[in-house]
């Protein structure tokens, strides 16, 4: 599925945001705001000035990430194009399609990175070698 998706099918996703005087809240409903079912939520967190993170991509795995506090920059690239979004809102997330590289950096301080992702973690799911990806990507 994941080898002809492109950078461009991936996209920013207005998520809901309800505000009181008692501050804000955005709630994150499986197939509705978001196109699939999250059963795995984790989140990067102490990520040293920087340094970047993930480097990978996926073979099934769908993502969103949204930067729960903070800033950073995450760059995608499907083997031909590239595109790189700056996420700074905790009510903006980035929805990533399977079959897509990613680089996460320029970490502001204090920045957590929250991931809602489609599986379960899957080593085989993996692509950690940038030439296998191209390959799946039949480049």
């Amino acid at each position: 599925m994941g080898s002809s998706i492109s950078v461009f099918d991936c996209k920013i996703i207005q998520l809901p945001k309800i505000q009181s005087n008692l501050g804000s809240i955005t709630p994150i409903e499986n197939n509705k705001d978001i196109p699939f079912a999250v059963n795995r939520i984790y989140y990067l967190y102490d990520v040293p000035g920087g340094e970047s993170r993930a480097a990978h991509g996926h073979k099934d795995l769908e993502q969103l990430i949204v930067a729960a506090s903070g800033s950073f920059d995450i760059t995608l690239d499907d083997g031909t194009n590239k595109q790189t979004f700056q996420l700074s809102r905790p009510y903006i997330g980035l929805h990533i399609k399977p079959g897509i590289w990613r680089d996460i950096d320029n970490f502001s301080s204090g920045a957590i990175c929250l991931v809602l992702a489609s599986h379960l973690y899957t080593e085989a799911d993996y692509f950690r070698n940038y030439n296998d990806f191209k390959t799946f990507k039949n480049l």
